[in-house]
């Protein structure tokens, strides 16, 4: 009876599996503080991704580990780049029976580790930021990319990558915008995952964790843009601004369950604090109750798994 009448519903295909690949990686290398995630090699990549696509989960998120990086992030936009080449590894591998998609930033690939060109200043330049994004989308969708997903924070940035890809012909390409992503410090173990060479901070472009109206306002520009969804992340402590987003968003909703969030449960399941499966169900379920039509979450193959 308690199933009949629940409100909220899970299922494999709401959930993204983020992925993470490394440049010249023999093995997958695990990553410390999350413990459980790798930085695959190509090999691997493949492997995992047929896992997920084998159990259902919707959609597979892409992010890049270069070993060179430079002022502007050249390895975005080489078409032999680690995160083009994994793209089209997983278009080749599992083609149309998954959503392939691609973190759309510069972060990874920046030696200071901004997710922008830097001015004269040391400030991000917003404007020459957008010219790289945008020749960012096109190298993704030349690469067999289904969904970019533009997480810079950048004003304009999903007016600038629609308008390249719509002009180079990628008219099918869509544009999961990070419309409302918060400077938080749950980002943590992702910074690790990506090898990162940020000092400081990104408050000066990402939103404080204070703002509950202003996410409202990036949700409503990016969908005036020609966003086809919009994202909050992080998502457990933003639950309130999810809920407010779903209520008014005019396109599907993503949240992003991101690497703090994942590391604190497995780190309180490890010392048998909490029943682990219990407490990851119950923290997707609690996404999905706050109005996210798509999850993305490092547990997506095991929660699916478990869901079938």
């Amino acid at each position: 009876m308690r199933r009949l009448v629940s409100e909220s519903s899970l299922r494999p295909q709401q959930l993204v599996l983020p992925m993470f690949v490394a440049e010249g990686a023999a093995e997958p290398q695990p990553i410390a503080s999350m413990p459980g995630v790798v930085q695959h090699s190509r090999d691997s990549l493949r492997k995992a991704a047929v896992e997920a696509v084998t159990a259902g989960v919707g959609g597979l998120m892409l992010f890049g580990v270069p070993t060179d990086k430079d002022a502007v992030g050249s390895g975005a936009t080489d078409p032999d780049g680690v995160l083009n080449r994994a793209i089209a590894d997983l278009a080749a591998e599992v083609g149309d029976a998954t959503v392939v998609m691609a973190d759309l930033c510069l972060d990874e690939f920046t030696d200071h580790g901004h997710c922008g060109v830097l001015g004269g200043d040391g400030s991000v330049d917003n404007d020459a930021t957008l010219k790289r994004y945008a020749e960012m989308a096109v190298c993704q969708a030349s690469a067999g990319v289904h969904m970019v997903g533009p997480s810079g924070m950048m004003d304009g940035q999903v007016a600038a990558i629609r308008s390249a890809l719509d002009v180079a012909g990628f008219v099918d390409v869509a544009i999961l915008a990070y419309s409302a992503k918060y400077a938080s410090a749950f980002f943590g173990p992702f910074r690790e995952a990506v090898g990162s060479s940020l000092q400081g901070d990104r408050r000066t472009y990402q939103q404080d964790p204070a703002n509950r109206r202003e996410a409202l306002r990036e949700v409503r520009l990016d969908i005036a843009e020609g966003a086809d969804l919009v994202m909050v992340k992080p998502a457990l402590g933003y639950l309130d601004v999810l809920s407010d987003v779903a209520a008014m968003s005019e396109v599907p909703v993503a949240a992003y369950n991101v690497s703090g969030e994942y590391s604190m449960v497995e780190a309180a399941a490890a010392n048998g604090w909490i029943d682990r499966r219990a407490a990851v169900l119950e923290a997707l379920t609690s996404i999905r109750r706050a109005g996210a039509d798509v999850v993305l979450t490092y547990w997506a193959t095991e929660a699916a798994g478990w869901l079938t």
